[in-house]
């Protein structure tokens, strides 16, 4: 998915942006970068952190980097920040999300304005420098990033640096949060609040959907106010998003010890303890085990110094060796137990498959799963969420096939728990995995622990509904 940070002081800030940047590494995994304004001109660093850490790759840079504004970048496709030199003036960019028709974008581009633009590796168009393209059509960095969110397909949020300050603004459907935080020297702003403490930032502003705000080290001021539909994505709370952080002033941790809480009420069972698969099924596993009375236990602990994240290598064969690898077991815990683990979701399964099968080889007489949000059935369309290359690559998607064949006439009986269609892929998904017991959680429990009315938050990825509703 991607995150950025960004300031302006009225001292040096290079370490903040350092640290702020920094702290959104757990939602990306390809390139990190970060740009300055001195007043020699801009100046900006990218490095691949695909096999090491955001700071160990950056650290040798920002001595070189001493400024009063800057913006940084954690990005999951692209490289970041891109300079530009327009007739709006130099600036700097980034940007979160996902250009789902940036292809027809840059072809309507090609035959209106005889434009070009330069390819990344795979062959794409980087959506950073479409985006910029966008804005430099119009007169003013306020209309232009207007057009730009009203032509784009999935979602943009962004920051520009100028000479005079940076411009944020929020995708035109909230569906990523962009949050501001103050303090006596500065203004920052951050996708994850987490960045703030212990940099002395207090949060003070949540952006609304489509707003766009000037920040200057004497203050911000809203250039465009906020629209009343917002479609922010559940699965930031669900799984995304850091427990420390908060959006829409709702906190991770407290959204997950409640999912848990529901998932316990739901499907009780009788087993030894609870677990959480780590690290985002421990807030679910917390909150299961406070409501069931039963006590939470690690049966599996996770080596985290050297092994990434395992969802984001795009080569199946990485993903499941990392996700082994950094999994230890505990057969002391394990052995003889009936246990029951919480996990914020199941995607494709084939990790999880395998977890399940060592938990049984190192002694476990029952294996129960609680996921933390109901069955993925469609993929996500406004984010980059899944590397998956094809919607069959879900787990509930396969279950589906293997019920229905290749042609599927309603998918939405597959969304409805009531359904003998809900049912039936569940089971499919159970015997697959090899649980004792498999209960999702319902939609309306997922709604209620976020605290937002549904219309506010993006479920498509678990019911196909796409349209947002008025605030």
């Amino acid at each position: 998915m991607g995150g950025f940070f960004g300031i302006v002081s009225k001292q040096d800030c290079i370490h903040d942006l350092f640290y702020g940047t920094d702290y959104h590494s757990h939602l990306g995994t390809k390139r990190g970068g970060l740009a300055v304004f001195k007043p020699e001109g801009f100046e900006r660093v990218i490095h691949s952190i695909e096999n090491d850490q955001f700071r160990s790759k950056f650290d040798p840079d920002i001595e070189a980097l001493h400024a009063r504004s800057g913006i940084g970048v954690i990005s999951d496709y692209d490289d970041q920040p891109l300079l530009i030199r327009s007739h709006l003036g130099n600036y700097a960019i980034v940007t979160v999300g996902a250009v789902k028709n940036a292809e027809e974008l840059a072809r309507r581009a090609f035959q209106t304005r005889r434009l070009h633009f330069s390819e990344m590796s795979g062959g794409e168009i980087n959506p950073t420098e479409l985006v910029a393209t966008l804005i430099n059509e119009e007169e003013s960095f306020e209309v232009g990033i207007m057009r730009a969110q009203e032509v784009i397909q999935g979602s943009c949020s962004l920051l520009l640096l100028t000479e005079k300050g940076i411009y944020v603004a929020r995708d035109k459907l909230g569906r990523t949060p962009v949050v501001i935080g103050c303090k006596n020297d500065g203004i920052a702003v951050a996708l994850e609040t987490c960045a703030f403490p212990n940099l002395g930032f207090a949060v003070e502003k949540y952006l609304g959907p489509a707003e766009i705000v000037f920040l200057t080290a004497d203050g911000f001021e809203t250039r465009k106010p906020p629209e009343n539909k917002m479609q922010i994505c559940g699965f930031l709370w669900v799984y995304y998003g850091y427990p420390a952080s908060s959006y829409e002033g709702i906190n991770v941790e407290w959204v997950r010890n409640r999912c848990g809480a529901f998932l316990a009420r739901r499907n009780p069972i009788d087993i030894d303890f609870v677990a959480g698969l780590p690290d985002s099924g421990i807030g679910h596993g917390l909150g299961y085990a406070a409501e069931a009375g039963v006590p939470f236990r690690r049966p599996f602990v996770k080596y985290s110094p050297t092994w990434a994240r395992s969802f984001m290598p795009q080569n199946q064969a990485v993903r499941d060796l990392v996700a082994r690898m950094k999994l230890i077991p505990i057969r002391e815990l394990i052995e003889g137990k009936r246990f029951l683990f919480c996990e914020d979701s199941i995607v494709r399964g084939t990790q999880l498959k395998e977890t399940i099968r060592r938990l049984y080889d190192a002694g476990a007489i029952e294996v129960h799963m609680r996921p933390a949000c109901p069955p993925l059935v469609y993929a996500c369309k406004f984010l980059n969420f899944s590397t998956s290359k094809s919607e069959w690559d879900l787990a509930a998607r396969r279950a589906i096939r293997e019920i229905e064949g290749e042609t599927v006439n309603d998918l939405s009986a597959y969304t409805r728990p009531e359904t003998g269609s809900y049912k039936a892929m569940e089971e499919k998904i159970r015997r697959r995995l090899n649980l004792t017991t498999l209960k999702y959680q319902l939609l309306e429990d997922l709604i209620e622990a976020i605290s937002l009315p549904k219309g506010k938050i993006c479920t498509y990825c678990w019911d196909g509904v796409d349209q947002p509703r008025p605030g």
